[in-house]
């Protein structure tokens, strides 16, 4: 593929690949659960005695799992689509690369700011931020330099999980200064071989870290180099994919089985037992399957099912979601604390369907009246070519 000019990117379909946004459903509600049953433990509960207690758990408690997966293919889709943009990394260009990423992100999480402040300000004890020492506002203050800065993990790291509902912005640091990094690396190294070789040795840095950190969760789970293997591991996905034909009948037999593994190590131990290569297995699993949904995008299974079909939609509801479902969780832990619902019967069960139909309901309007229509206006007026000014010519 190639471009007539390196500073404007092609024209790309704008047909979504049903396979990814079923990775993304999927990735989104195992957060979702995981989140549900730290406040409200189902063990006990009628689903417990169709899983039981230790099923429900195993299910329960490897959420980070699905935030792997989210790293993977985000690296994926964004070196997908810088490929598909520009043709070569070399011929990235920053200033759209990074208006795109400001369009699509920032609006969002200006929001959930907004929201959560709001909230704390109106005393809802569980939106304000809580560090020993200082007061509410400066709590607040700080908690929101650290998300507008992609430092959330290291304010995490310091002073543990100290408001809410902004602490998913961990995984939004992660992958922002990631980015932050993406073309500067692209332009410097230029060659593809050396660009790989780089992302290889974020990839292969991530388990030694971890590693090394075990005696500290946010070590090993939210810090940068503690995840950036998962989206180095998606970025060389997409350079492979664009560069290797795999045969249809090996995809048709290795997609399978790498299903199979992956469903193996996340029911298997807690992530705080599994992560140190664990996170790396998963992510190369994940890597294996956007690899095959490059064959087949329209996703012909997805079509068959409802049940698919519906995992989907949620898979393109994925970031907003992800951003304020810890809102809706919020307010029901608020109305109706944990101790108020009995552990065992239906009533938690009836909550879940709450607070699953409250999170669709809030990022689905968020998404259709805010996010998509804010996202293509910024990208229209931040990605605009600029004008080319030509010399002035010499007086007569």
């Amino acid at each position: 593929m190639h471009t007539l000019n390196p500073g404007i990117p092609t024209a790309i379909t704008g047909q979504r690949n049903r396979r990814i946004d079923l990775m993304r459903g999927i990735a989104v509600l195992l957060v979702l659960f995981h989140h549900f049953c730290i406040a409200y433990p189902l063990g006990h509960s009628w689903l417990a005695t169709l899983l039981t207690p230790e099923g429900v758990r195993a299910v329960a408690r490897n959420g980070n799992y699905g935030v792997t997966i989210f790293f993977v293919i985000s690296g994926f889709l964004i070196t997908r689509n810088a490929l598909a943009r520009w043709g070569d990394l070399s011929n990235l260009n920053v200033r759209v690369f990074y208006a795109y990423r400001f369009a699509r992100i920032i609006p969002c999480l200006l929001l959930l700011l907004v929201l959560v402040n709001g909230l704390a300000l109106t005393g809802i004890s569980i939106f304000t931020t809580h560090i020993p020492g200082l007061s509410p506002l400066v709590a607040m203050i700080r908690a929101n330099i650290a998300a507008l800065t992609f430092s959330m993990n290291m304010f995490i790291a310091h002073y543990g999980w100290a408001n809410y509902a902004l602490g998913v912005l961990w995984s939004l640091s992660v992958e922002e200064v990631f980015y932050l990094t993406f073309p500067i690396i692209a332009l410097l190294l230029r060659r593809q071989s050396l660009i790989l070789m780089f992302w290889s040795l974020i990839a292969l840095i991530g388990p030694f870290y971890r590693m090394a950190h075990q005696d500290d969760e946010s070590g090993f789970l939210f810090a940068y180099f503690a995840s950036f293997d998962g989206i180095a591991i998606g970025c060389m996905a997409a350079v492979l994919a664009s560069r290797l034909s795999v045969n249809s009948s090996i995809l048709r037999y290795l997609q399978p089985v790498t299903i199979i593994g992956m469903v193996s190590l996340y029911l298997y131990r807690s992530i705080g037992g599994t992560n140190i290569w664990g996170v790396t297995a998963m992510a190369l699993g994940a890597a294996i399957l956007l690899v095959g949904s490059v064959h087949h995008a329209n996703g012909p299974v997805v079509s068959r099912f409802r049940l698919l079909r519906g995992v989907e939609w949620t898979g393109r509801l994925s970031y907003e979601l992800y951003l304020f479902h810890l809102i809706i969780l919020g307010l029901l832990r608020t109305v109706l604390p944990a101790s108020t619902i009995a552990a065992t019967g239906a009533e938690r069960l009836g909550l879940l369907g709450v607070f699953l139909a409250g999170s669709f309901l809030i990022a689905s309007l968020i998404s259709r009246y805010f996010a998509e229509p804010l996202n293509r206006k910024l990208r229209k007026v931040l990605a605009k070519p600029r004008p080319r000014t030509l010399p002035k010519r010499a007086a007569l």
